[in-house]
């Protein structure tokens, strides 16, 4: 029996999108590194946490935007799309974070308690982005270890289950 070409052409397409959210997780890890790194540099200035802004306002929304298109080119279900460019989403809750905690300051510039009660909710959210990315590879690498999707059962003449 001859391999169907949709059928090959869609299980490389969803081996890209598993790698592509692969990346995306990474990038997170990443991310909280660079945190780390901000925290603890010495003496603390505006460019401690340039590497985490960089990384989280261009590599992680980029690539959360890129494995969308590949989970929709891999025919992956709607909620795994959803669920893959959820990141961005809270990617721009962080921002609005970060911005809101600022709105708290001091009039010197100084962070005052309530402000930092909003600005801990950041670290909170950027869990929940890790959280997030973590599903996402999981169940991206569960897609490429399924079968052909109904469709291309369909497509290939095989009997389609009654739902």
């Amino acid at each position: 029996m001859n391999p169907n070409p949709l059928t090959e052409g869609n299980k490389s397409v969803r081996k890209v999108y598993a790698a592509l959210a692969g990346l995306l997780l990474a990038a997170t890890v990443v991310q909280m590194y660079l945190a780390a790194v901000g925290a603890f540099d010495k003496p603390q200035d505006d460019s401690s946490f340039a590497l985490h802004s960089m990384n989280g306002m261009m590599i992680i929304p980029v690539l959360s935007l890129v494995a969308t298109a590949a989970a929709a080119a891999a025919r992956a279900p709607g909620r795994q799309i959803g669920l893959t460019v959820l990141p961005l989403g809270l990617i721009i809750v962080q921002a609005l974070i970060v911005a809101l905690g600022g709105l708290f300051d001091d009039s010197t510039g100084n962070t005052t308690p309530l402000s930092l009660v909003i600005l801990g909710l950041h670290a909170i959210n950027g869990m929940a982005i890790m959280g997030v990315c973590g599903m996402v590879f999981r169940n991206a690498r569960r897609l490429v270890s399924a079968g052909p999707a109904p469709s291309e059962d369909a497509a290939e003449g095989r009997p389609v289950p009654a739902s």
